[in-house]
Parts: C-alpha cells; structure tokens; sequence
C-alpha cells in the first residue's frame, strides 16, 4: 500500500505538525481542526489520522485510517467500515500508565490514606494496620497489552491477579484466565475487579444489574471504556454496598455533566479520561512506525480486527 495525502486532525493536531516538521518524511500532509475538514479534504486524503472521524466523515479514496488514541469504537459505532480500508490503532505507554493509574488508587484503599488524612485533621492519633497487597485478590476484565501490564505490575507486590477475555486463553502473569461470561466464580472472589475493556457489541453494558448481584465487598475500576458499565446498576450496587468504591476515568458521555448525581456520590472517584493519554511525541512515534510497516509491506502489531472491534 502506497500512502501520499494525510490528512491529521485532533485536538493535538498542531503539535503533531510541529513533531513531524522534524522528521524526513516526503508525504502530503494537511494538519486541521476537526471542525474545519471540508469534503474536498476527504477527497483529497489517502489516510486520516484522528481521535476519531470528523462530524462529516467520508471514506472516498481512504487507503488507511489512524486512531491516535488505543480505542476505535468512535471509528466503528456505525458498523459502516469499509472492509477495504485498513484501521490501526496508537500504541504506546497506555499499559504502564494506567497500571500506575490502578496502583495508586489500590494504595490508597490498602495504606488508609483517607482515614489518615481525617484523622490528622481531628487531631486524633488513630492507628489503623494497613492492608498488603499480596493479599488482594484482583480480576482484570481484558488481557491484551493493558491487561497483561496491569496483571504484571501486581504480580510484583505477590496479588493474586485474574483475568476475563473473550477467548479465555492463558496469558502471562495471569493466575488463571475465564472466558467472558463464564467468570462467575473469578467475580465472587474478588477483591478488586478492573476493567480494560473495549467497547463492542458484546461489551456493551456488560456490568449491568445482573453482573452486579455476582459481586461481594469489592471496589471496581473502570478504565477501559464507559458504555461497558450500565451507570444505574453500579450506583445501586454502591448504594447496596456490593461495590464499595467505584474508581471511574471513562464515561459514557463525557465530558460529565454538572449536573450528573456521580459528582457527589462519596462512594464514586472521578478523574476526566486521563489514566491513558497519548502524548504528542508517542503519538508521532508511532504513526511513523506504522507507516514506515504498512509501506515496507510488514506485519502490523496494532492493526484493528474490525469484526473484533479491537
């Protein structure tokens, strides 16, 4: 496949531009607001690259499109891919930062933090035992290159770490792997239950009212994709106390709105979509690998399988 016309938009559009100047590159490239793309841009394009398609998006002549975030739902929510038109997604530190991500919020539920911080402020001398690591119980819902990170990290600290995916085959550094909707048994023994997931059809609210009777005392963090997770269910297993704490950094709708309930809800962390993000220079990176692949004819280790959705 030859690529000529790239056509890049984004919210980091201009820094891509800036990154690229500096390389050696002989491509046509058009750098645009999402906003801005006209037709006659699309037309023009062989490739786009984007967090997602433009509010006009046209395949026309495109050879190849580019997600510059992990996720491709954006890309695929209308089940209209052209099957001649390659779809390939960023890859880059997403696995370690959202296992530090993870980490942290599991820290501070095993160390107190909050109990302590309280108690400083009353003035009060309160010794509460802080709780190891290794004798958390942790399923991760996806066990692709996020998930096999994740279950890693944790395994330093001695966790028992788990894992659901769609196949159910063994990866490494998980204790055991059960295929999606067969994981009943991996659910009620849970401590903590995290969620990479992407959005497909089969994922599509998947933690709804019936997954949520499965689970006991568990604090759950979502950092896959918000439309897995039925938000109603979840705040009524809150309220049930079945889900102690909901860690949540992706949302159905975002931004959230200010007049959503989860803001003030105690039992819910909110952070805006910030446990993965694509850095500039990651994100140039690994455009210009996949690139320098697709025309040397080369395997691609972040093509999207569309029936997958992923």
């Amino acid at each position: 496949m030859h690529i000529d016309k790239i056509l890049v938009t984004s919210r980091i559009y201009k820094d891509f531009e800036r990154l690229m100047a500096q390389e050696n590159i002989q491509k046509q490239f058009r750098y645009l607001d999402e906003s801005m793309i006209r037709d006659e841009d699309l037309q023009w394009a062989d490739a786009y690259v984007g967090f997602q398609p433009s509010p006009n998006f046209a395949f026309h002549q495109l050879k190849w499109v580019h997600s510059l975030g992990a996720g491709v739902d954006r890309f695929l929510e209308d089940g209209n891919w052209k099957d001649d038109v390659l779809l390939t997604r960023t890859i880059c530190s997403f696995g370690q930062r959202i296992s530090e991500y993870c980490l942290s919020y599991i820290l501070n539920e095993l160390q107190h933090h909050q109990i302590f911080q309280q108690a400083q402020q009353a003035r009060q001398w309160k010794p509460v035992e802080p709780i190891l690591l290794s004798t958390q119980n942790i399923l991760v819902y996806g066990t692709g290159e996020i998930g096999q990170h994740i279950a890693s990290v944790l395994k330093v600290f001695g966790a028992t770490v788990n894992g659901v995916s769609r196949s159910g085959s063994p990866r490494p550094s998980f204790d055991n792997v059960a295929k999606i909707l067969t994981e009943q048994s991996l659910v009620k023994e849970a401590d903590w239950i995290i969620s990479t997931l992407p959005l497909t059809k089969e994922t599509y609210r998947l933690f709804d009212e019936k997954w949520m009777s499965m689970v006991e005392d568990v604090y759950f963090i979502n950092v896959g994709r918000g439309a897995t997770v039925n938000m109603s269910a979840l705040v009524e297993a809150l309220q049930k106390r079945r889900v102690l704490k909901a860690y949540l950094d992706v949302f159905e709708e975002e931004p959230v709105l200010p007049e959503v309930d989860l803001w003030e809800n105690e039992h819910v962390v909110m952070t805006p979509h910030i446990s993965a993000v694509t850095t500039s220079k990651e994100a140039v990176s690994c455009f210009i690998h996949t690139l320098q692949r697709i025309e040397r004819r080369e395997s691609l280790d972040n093509e999207v399988q569309i029936q997958r959705g992923y």
